[in-house]
């Protein structure tokens, strides 16, 4: 299932009028990671709400992460007037709160932490590397 997913999600973006079969793998594999890691992210925050001890700062982390994944993937997978400086900004915002929420998961002894950790780990990474791709991309334009 997720196989089909993956490939609907990239198959979407680069059957976009405007991508013209030169769509950026990068940036559809980090459309991909940020729709999984807002769903862990979610998930994990929820998870932590039944900790029997303190995990606001851990919830809150979770919920921030979600919520600019979400922003992230819905942005970046718009091709439409190729806003590449918006994609550039929220993939960096991504990058920042996956970081961020890694950190904080890795602190905690809970499985459900260590899964949202190195899901964010893996996000980062997708969006560091398709925020290269843009950027390369903006320049070869200039």
């Amino acid at each position: 299932m997720e196989e089909e997913l993956t490939m609907s999600i990239e198959k979407m973006i680069s059957e976009h009028p405007e991508v013209g079969g030169e769509d950026n793998p990068s940036l559809g594999m980090a459309v991909r990671h940020a729709m999984h890691c807002a769903a862990i992210c979610n998930s994990c925050a929820d998870a932590c709400s039944a900790e029997d001890m303190d995990m606001r700062r851990c919830i809150r982390l979770c919920m921030d992460c979600s919520d600019v994944c979400t922003a992230t993937y819905r942005v970046a997978s718009r091709r439409t007037d190729h806003n590449r400086q918006l994609i550039r900004t929220m993939l960096a915002a991504c990058i920042e709160a996956c970081d961020i929420c890694r950190a904080e998961c890795e602190m905690h002894e809970h499985a459900h932490c260590h899964r949202c950790a190195a899901m964010c780990g893996e996000c980062s990474v997708d969006c560091r590397d398709a925020l290269i791709m843009l950027n390369q991309e903006v320049h070869a334009e200039a």
